[in-house]
């Protein structure tokens, strides 16, 4: 581990000198990139140079410890030292967790998707509330949340919800809400009073750009008509919705969120990329053994991943098997708690199959 570290530090040092010149900086668009790679080492080498400096007064700590005779110098140096060894224990925990493979699309914008499964209106309105929820996260987060479609029922429910949340570090939070999501309580339409299950399934999408992924004009089959709205009523007397088709993979994305077509048209293309982005992905990590998936989760939409039961106002997460009693507040975007939960234990997984081969 030490020598990765060390030749981190050498290439922040060596960026630090080039985004620093007038030359690379005359190259706005190569300056910008060696910038980004220059703050992406930064946290790295900042937490080796702590770790240095508690290995050198820790080195000290041991050399005057030899060196005293007074037992109480001795037991206050002892003491010194045992703080400085935990200190140690603490930075190399982190220095391993800040060397892990970064995940190329942390800092993307996404798409979230999610529709009501079973259960009917139920599930409608149970996707409501997770489109609910995390708007309101996104707004914790200062995130900008822009709607491309969604497909009401006549009771406020959605059968289906497509949504774009954009800010720093978006995927790499809400990646882990892909699956099914499950809903325990009692509708307001049940008169016995008898609790009902219902589902919604979430698929979280990172944005991808034209370069990570290339769509043929001649696969698309772009279809234009009216928006509707609230139970199919007409709010648009121009045909500025568009249904685009992908026809070698069959995959349909529409969007009639903005009054002009070729803003619809320029949002249903993203979705449409990012969906054939996710596909072409799964198809590619298909073939890696079961063991070195993560084990959070593999981020299918056919698996069940969390319950909301209203009743006991719990929300619990089936991966990790931690529940929380705060399904209220859940609901209304807090959600901190349960991602950092899902972050902390990805991480741990990844050094379990890391082997922690490297050795300080």
């Amino acid at each position: 581990m030490l020598d990765r570290l060390t030749f981190i530090e050498n290439k922040y040092e060596e960026l630090s000198v080039k985004i620093s010149d007038p030359s690379v900086m005359a190259n706005q668009k190569e300056w910008q990139r060696l910038c980004k790679e220059h703050a992406e080492l930064e946290p790295i080498v900042n937490e080796y140079k702590n770790y240095k400096t508690i290995l050198e007064e820790l080195q000290d700590s041991k050399e005057l410890y030899n060196e005293e005779t007074d037992k109480d110098m001795k037991d206050m140096i002892q003491e010194e030292i045992k703080e400085l060894s935990a200190q140690q224990t603490e930075l190399e925990d982190k220095l391993q967790i800040l060397l892990l493979p970064k995940d190329p699309n942390d800092d993307k914008n996404v798409f979230v998707e999610i529709r009501g499964g079973a259960g009917g209106e139920e599930a409608a309105l149970f996707a409501y509330n997770l489109f609910r929820m995390y708007t309101r996260y996104a707004e914790n987060q200062r995130w900008k949340v822009e709607l491309m479609n969604s497909n009401e029922t006549d009771i406020g429910g959605l059968k289906e919800v497509v949504f774009m949340i954009k800010g720093n570090g978006a995927y790499s939070k809400l990646k882990y809400e892909s699956g099914v999501h499950r809903v325990q309580r009692v509708p307001d339409t049940e008169s016995s009073g008898r609790i009902h299950t219902s589902t919604a399934t979430v698929a979280v999408l990172p944005e991808v750009e034209d370069v990570d992924i290339e769509i043929n004009e001649k696969d698309l089959r772009i279809d234009v008509y009216r928006s509707s709205g609230h139970g199919g009523q007409s709010v648009n007397t121009t045909d500025s919705a568009v249904r685009i088709t992908h026809l070698p993979s069959g995959m349909v994305v529409s969007c009639q969120d903005e009054k002009s077509q070729l803003k619809n048209k320029e949002k249903a293309m993203k979705v449409l990329m990012a969906r054939l982005y996710e596909k072409a992905e799964a198809e590619r990590s298909a073939g890696i053994a079961e063991d070195r998936k993560s084990q959070v989760g593999t981020g299918d939409r056919s698996e069940r991943i969390r319950t909301y039961n209203y009743p006991q106002g719990r929300v619990t997460d089936h991966r990790i098997g931690l529940t929380l009693y705060k399904l209220e507040s859940f609901l209304e975007g807090d959600l901190d708690e349960m991602i950092n939960a899902l972050i902390t234990y990805d991480q741990a997984e990844k050094l379990k199959l890391m082997g922690n081969s490297d050795e300080v």
